[in-house]
């Protein structure tokens, strides 16, 4: 019994020890997990194009800044892939590209020349500025000059690239033979005292400088003859150890020969487009007048093929919902063909911010700031502000996040720009080691696959997180810092041609705002159709041109507001044509007066809205709001010419472009009139027949007046128009209205 028990305790012992020992594998295997995939490197291809452009070098100091800053940030080593296509560049281009490869900004990129194909020319010099070179083996790299040898300039320039001893498989015997077609290649092995050898790679002056210092020479090979263009196959000199690195087939194998993530393979945008920009300034509170100023310039911009989208924001903020829709209609172009940037020189807070992070892009001085898009509400007229409630809140908190994740940044920095409550903090992703910012609600909805770090000082509670520029790029809300135009110019690869003068808001669109309102609206139509009905009854002209301007301002107003287009302005003269059609050619009241009128509202409707993106209840509402204002317009016209009909001969101005029929007296007047038994009677309209002659005493067009003995009464031609002193017959009688028309006979003297 005793010996079974000690047994037993030996067993789970031994049990105990195993278990021990598989848990303490099994968390060195994590570890050692954890450690590897922290050290997987950062990569990122870029395919050059032919010729190189502004453009180009734009986008590739973007690419390389960024992939520098994410090394920095998640501490890792990071490897830039230039695809170097065969073709030509200019010298100057390739200066600044391989100028920047070699700058200390990208002190933690490994850059790495991948040759799918053959490269001669300027462009092979783009491969000695990288750290390695990787090709086809069946491709071809060299002849700089191609046959002729550079200029002493230019030699200068690739052997300084190839002093800094970037690339251990290059010298300047190699760079001399591939610049120089009259130099000559041998690779030669050195023995030392020790015995051990060494090879180099030098020309032949070179060669000739060694043998005078008495270095032991076991071994020479000419590897380019005196004369021969300086163009070495890659499979040859990788076996030759100079120059190549390494060979492979496709992209595929240069992503696992330097052991970059599959997603390094997908490049971001270089099609090498001229970038053709548009400067638009937000500068101010956020209102009205602005929203409306920079949506009319989008389009405009738009309709003038400009790619390049710059707002320069300096603003404290203003109307939330403004600041929203415009964030939201930048963010919704489409970034394949507009690039749209926001430059921040001193400051953009609140809906300005708002504004900013809904462009592709973000530039700002390193002292700038952005953030605090706290929402706040009047608690009441003229009362105070106040935090806005919650359910306002809330919405712009999901409107906030949407627009970060649109264009790719940490939604959780955002969201405390607006919740002084929420924090955030430093996140890294347990098997590739990326680093980004989230919220604890957000940590704990991972599925555990990130690990939470120190928590973003400028998010504590009770801050609205506000950063400088600086900070911004560190945070990836931002690009690396510029310092002004000029560095926001060469980063985008804007020409120096191209016209960076920012469109800025002026009195013309605080009146196009005013226009465009629907108090606006309403007096510009009401006016139009009073004028038209005063200049019917009044023929002196001044009120046909007052009519014109007022809806010539109102289709004014609805072009720029992006409202209204030919159609409707065509629509709208075509219903005034048959309404003077009607009025002056076609006796009566039809068909042409009926579509003048039907044409004539729906071109006011239809240059009040767009529509576009409506549902049809909203359309029905709009269509409904502008008819509303038709009516009321109208009404108002009606009220104005009862008025005007009763009080027209009396007022000062008018009285004088009217004929006013004799024994008539303004109710007011303290002047002399004539007796009443003295003034002809006023027999009833009826009364007139048939036939009976008279004389024009105005001009009919078609109404006017007619004398028909000593009596003046109100006329109206049967459609032609009939000058003053012409004689004319009654040819019918309708209700109140006397018809006439021109005697065949001339007219009298």
């Amino acid at each position: 019994m005793n010996s079974g028990t000690s047994t037993t305790k030996a067993d789970r012992l031994l049990l105990s020890v195993f278990v021990l020992t598989g848990v303490c594998l099994q968390t060195a295997s994590a570890a050692a997990q954890e450690k590897v995939a922290a050290k997987t490197p950062v990569g990122q291809f870029f395919t050059l194009t032919s010729p190189i452009d502004d453009a180009v070098v734009s986008q590739l100091t973007s690419t390389g800044l960024e992939l520098q800053a994410r090394a920095v940030r998640e501490d890792r080593d990071a490897v830039l892939v230039l695809e170097i296509p065969s073709g030509s560049s200019q010298f100057g281009r390739i200066y600044d590209v391989a100028t920047f490869l070699t700058s200390a900004r990208l002190s933690r990129v490994r850059t790495v020349a991948w040759l799918p194909a053959s490269v001669e020319g300027f462009p092979a010099i783009l491969a000695l500025a990288c750290h390695e070179i990787v090709a086809h083996p069946e491709t071809e790299l060299g002849n700089i000059g191609r046959g002729e040898a550079l200029s002493a300039d230019e030699r200068s320039f690739v052997l300084g690239l190839v002093d800094r001893r970037r690339n251990v498989r290059l010298s300047r015997g190699i760079a001399i033979a591939m610049m120089d077609p009259a130099s000559s290649l041998i690779r030669v092995t050195l023995e030392d005292i020790g015995g051990s050898s060494q090879k180099r790679f030098v020309t032949s002056e070179e060669l000739r400088a060694l043998q005078d210092q008495n270095v032991v020479i076991s071994e020479t090979q000419v590897i380019k003859e005196t004369g021969s263009p300086g163009l070495f196959n890659a499979l040859d000199a990788e076996k030759g150890g100079f120059l190549i690195s390494k060979t492979v087939k496709d992209r595929s194998e240069v992503a696992v020969a330097f052991n970059l993530p599959r997603e390094s393979l997908r490049e971001t945008s270089s099609d090498g487009k001229v970038a053709i920009p548009r400067v638009i300034a937000v500068h101010g509170v956020v209102n009205a007048v602005l929203g409306e100023f920079v949506e009319r310039e989008m389009r405009n911009a738009i309709a003038d093929r400009k790619n390049t989208l710059i707002f320069d924001i300096d603003s404290p903020g203003g109307d939330k919902d403004i600041a929203e829709h415009l964030a939201l209609a930048i963010s919704e172009l489409d970034s394949a063909k507009i690039t749209t940037v926001a430059w921040i020189r001193k400051g953009a807070f609140s809906g300005g911010a708002l504004i900013a992070f809904g462009c592709d892009r973000i530039l700002m001085h390193p002292e700038a700031q952005i953030g605090d898009i706290g929402v706040i509400a009047l608690t009441e007229p003229g009362g105070q502000f106040e935090r806005a409630p919650e359910k306002i809140v809330s919405p712009f908190l999901q409107f906030a996040a949407t627009i970060a994740k649109r264009k790719n940044r940490p939604p959780a920095l955002l969201q405390a720009m607006i919740d002084r409550d929420l924090e955030v903090f430093q996140v890294t992703h347990k098997t590739n080691g990326r680093v980004t910012w989230m919220s604890d609600v957000e940590i704990q909805a991972s599925a555990e696959e990130w690990v939470r770090g120190p928590l973003v000082p400028e998010s504590r509670k009770g801050l609205l997180l506000t950063v400088t520029g600086t900070r911004a790029h560190e945070l990836t809300l931002a690009e690396e810092p510029c310092q002004d135009m000029n560095e926001v110019r060469t980063r985008l690869g804007i020409s120096e041609r191209a016209d960076m003068t920012p469109a800025q808001s002026t009195w013309v669109d605080a009146l196009l705002v005013l226009l465009n309102s629907h108090l606006g609206g309403f007096t510009l139509m009401t006016l139009g159709i009073l004028c038209l009905y005063i200049e019917a009854h009044v023929p002196s002209g001044l009120f046909a041109i007052l009519s014109a301007l007022f809806f010539s301002l109102f289709f004014w107003s609805r072009f720029l507001g992006g409202t209204a287009g030919t159609l409707e302005l065509v629509l709208f003269l075509l219903g005034l044509g048959l309404l003077a059609l009607e009025i002056f050619v076609i006796p009566g009241f039809g068909v042409f007066g009926i579509s003048g009128i039907l044409l004539t509202l729906a071109s006011l409707v239809m240059a009040s809205h767009t529509f576009a993106g409506m549902t049809a209840t909203e359309s029905f509402e709009e269509s409904m709001g502008t008819l509303g204002s038709l009516v009321g317009a109208m009404v108002t016209v009606i009220a104005v010419a009862v008025m005007l009909n009763r009080f027209l001969p009396s007022i000062p101005f008018l009285n004088r472009l009217i004929l006013t029929p004799p024994g008539f007296v303004a109710a007011d007047t303290d002047g002399p009139v004539l007796k009443p038994d003295l003034l002809s009677g006023s027999p009833p309209l009826g009364d007139v027949p048939v036939g009976t002659s008279g004389v024009t005493a105005s001009t009919l067009r078609p109404s006017g007046k007619a004398l028909f003995g000593d009596l003046y009464l109100d006329v109206v031609s049967d459609g032609a128009y009939i000058d003053h002193g012409v004689p004319v017959e009654v040819i019918r009688v309708a209700g109140n209205r006397i018809i006439v028309r021109a005697k065949a006979t001339s007219g009298v003297s």
